[in-house]
């Protein structure tokens, strides 16, 4: 019965495991998904688009012509032809000077979803064509929520990883001043006190029927009257002090039905718990700061590995300007696709900075709660005291 019990333990251990990541799973591969059928859509579309020469390009290039054959060698009218030459740039549409096959590729294409879901927006790559736009526009009226479920769910996580890890760091830390402060004579004394109201709390708890028989057995036999009362409360008794799991496996046993209603309760209840543990969030903003600082600099230091043009300032810029989804596009990056290994940091980073802003905010509500009761306070008119 051990051998055959221990197996089905570990089943049951493992189906918990599976419905309880099941929901965090469910909505990142739901993004994953959404993503790699945006990227062939949207490839498909932009990527085969004919370039037709446009008359504003044709005009564009003959201003161009006609600013090059006019390139003077004096100094001071070579300032005047840089100024003309970036108004004519100005007016230059960037379509002109993109190639719709290796911009819209895989790659290219996985890239644009991403920052359309995550609603960061660089600005270099965006649809061109009127299908593209039309799709553009559902694709992110379905892909920003979706991408905000995902937020929330993860951050929940987060924020139980931070504040256990923070609730630990406070407990560790008030052990380790109690144990410097303490000593050795107020400790023992502090340590009888405790064994001493333990002891009478033991004393003051009440004695159940089966204690009251027991210390009674010495004693000469009373004959009750309601004999069949105390058995009926002895036997309720029992039925109560038993493990509850009997039960549960007995009725699982007979009845399979009910276990599987348990399992979708519970799966339910982990959706409908979902953003909770946001709001019992509680750390210092001091400490968030310190934490999105150390992750973004670990990413700057990486970034210009691969993107040559990078610093690791400009990398540090760029990694704020995505992850708070500004996104101006002033830095570009010669290869996106790296960057799409860093997806996983990416949606990371922008839970620990949504978490960020949440305590922000918190902070800021407190904070104008405060004021405004000062001024109402202060613009209370004063009780005047009569005489009698």
């Amino acid at each position: 019965r051990m051998a055959t019990s221990q197996p089905l333990q570990g089943k049951t251990t493992c189906k918990k495991i599976f419905w309880a990541v099941f929901p965090h799973a469910c909505f990142i591969v739901s993004l994953v998904i959404y993503a790699f059928l945006g990227a062939v859509m949207f490839s498909h579309i932009e990527s085969t688009r004919k370039v037709t020469v446009s008359e504003e390009y044709r005009t564009f290039l003959q201003k161009l012509m006609c600013l090059a054959r006019r390139l003077p060698d004096n100094l001071t009218e070579n300032e005047m032809f840089n100024h003309n030459i970036s108004e004519l740039f100005n007016t230059a549409d960037p379509v002109w000077f993109i190639n719709p096959k290796e911009r819209w590729n895989f790659f290219g294409s996985l890239f644009f979803c991403c920052t359309v879901f995550t609603t960061v927006g660089y600005g270099n790559t965006y649809p061109v064509t009127r299908s593209g736009k039309y799709l553009c526009m559902l694709y992110a009226l379905f892909g920003i929520p979706l991408m905000f479920l995902v937020l929330t769910d993860m951050g929940d996580i987060l924020a139980t990883v931070l504040s256990k890890s923070y609730n630990e760091f406070r407990k560790l830390q008030s052990k380790i001043l109690a144990s410097k402060l303490c000593s050795g004579s107020t400790c023992s004394k502090r340590n009888e006190l405790k064994s001493r109201a333990q002891s009478k709390i033991v004393i003051n708890e009440p004695l159940t029927i089966m204690e009251v028989l027991r210390s009674q057995s010495g004693v000469k036999p009373v004959k009750y009257r309601n004999v069949e009362l105390f058995e009926m409360l002895i036997a309720r008794e029992n039925e109560n002090t038993q493990p509850a799991r009997n039960k549960s496996m007995e009725r699982w046993s007979s009845c399979p039905e009910l276990a599987r209603e348990k399992t979708v309760s519970r799966v339910i209840e982990n959706f409908d718990k979902i953003g909770k543990e946001l709001e019992k969030l509680d750390v210092p903003i001091v400490l968030m700061v310190l934490v999105i600082f150390v992750y973004i600099s670990c990413a700057a230091a990486i970034l210009p590995n691969w993107e040559k043009n990078m610093d690791f300032q400009e990398a540090f810029y760029f990694c704020f300007i995505t992850l708070t989804t500004i996104g101006f596009g002033d830095t570009k990056l010669e290869h996106p696709k790296f960057f799409l290994f860093f997806s996983l940091y990416i949606i990371i980073g922008m839970e620990i900075v949504f978490i960020a802003f949440k305590l922000g905010q918190d902070r800021l509500i407190v904070l104008y709660k405060k004021v405004i009761s000062f001024c109402a306070e202060k613009n209370m008119p004063s009780k005047k005291i009569y005489p009698k």
